[in-house]
């Protein structure tokens, strides 16, 4: 099984960006990505950013990933 995480850029440095994953910081390549800017929420698999999300998808989907880990807890 394949997971793609949405997470926010926070600096662009080349082809690497520096993306906040709701409070955990980790670097990913967007080499793959034309069009994005700091602000913008993608999907990141195995280290690259695969996809531009809307905000509001991104959003959603971190919220069903905190209540996903509430009840594993």
């Amino acid at each position: 099984m394949c997971l793609a995480v949405p997470a926010r850029i926070t600096k662009i440095d080349g082809e690497e960006a520096i993306l906040d994953y709701g409070g955990v910081i980790r670097k990913a390549n967007i080499s793959m990505l034309s069009d994005v800017k700091i602000g913008d929420y993608v999907l990141v698999h195995a280290g690259y950013a695969i996809s531009k999300l809307e905000e509001k998808e991104a959003l959603e989907t971190l919220k069903l990933w905190d209540e996903m880990l509430l009840a594993v807890e």
